[in-house]
């Protein structure tokens, strides 16, 4: 056990402590931390969201910051090192980079569309989505189950998960860009999504296997 509340130190150095233990549970945490673990190694008065603000601060003209993501925070690089972390070809945590560009954009798709089916993303696409392609995104995190569609043969849909965001940076999916901004650069539609869906191969009744 740990003294949370440090009653018996110095309103400022019991503030210190806070922050730094915040930071430490942050910077050894592979997933974003949430407030209730937080929560767990500082005082009951304490705000967490005033420790981040003063964490934020310090760390101003650092090369990392702490963001708010997947409902939690996490320690990030600056966008603005990505060249060099890239150039450095040092090994990250990020999954993002191994995607291929169709995974990516089916990625996209998936993000905006959800839940949406196999067959409804090859209708985006024009094309087939692969059970292969829908595997790599699942096996990277990124995809989960969503219900089960009430089109014939009740396909399976799918849905991001919280890796995506925390990988993506993105505390919810409202953070996600205006879909209009995609569909200018021809990246989706949704107007292949509204055609009528009652058709589908039989194939895909067959999609969660």
């Amino acid at each position: 056990m740990i003294d949370r509340e440090l009653e018996d130190v110095p309103a400022e150095l019991r503030w210190r402590e806070w922050m730094l233990r915040v930071e430490a549970v942050i910077f050894a945490s592979a997933e974003p931390v949430t407030r209730e673990t937080l929560a767990r190694v500082v005082g009951q008065v304490c705000s967490i969201d005033l420790l981040i603000d003063d964490l934020r601060e310090e760390l101003r003209t650092r090369p990392y910051d702490i963001i708010a993501v997947a409902g939690g925070w996490q320690h990030r690089t600056r966008a603005a090192y990505g060249s060099v972390i890239r150039a450095s070809a040092a090994p990250t945590r990020s999954g993002a980079a191994s995607l291929s560009e169709h995974e990516a954009a089916v990625l996209i798709a998936i993000a905006y569309l959800q839940p949406v089916t196999r067959g409804e993303l090859s209708k985006v696409f024009g094309k087939d989505v692969s059970r292969d392609t829908i595997g790599s995104l699942r096996d990277a995190g990124f995809l989960g189950s969503g219900p089960r569609s009430p089109t014939p043969g009740a396909p399976y849909t799918y849905v991001t998960t919280k890796q995506f965001l925390s990988v993506f940076g993105l505390e919810t999916l409202r953070d996600l860009p205006d879909i209009e901004r995609l569909e200018d650069a021809g990246l989706l539609s949704r107007q292949a999504l509204a055609q009528d869906t009652t058709t589908e191969p039989e194939s895909q009744a067959l999609e969660g296997e």
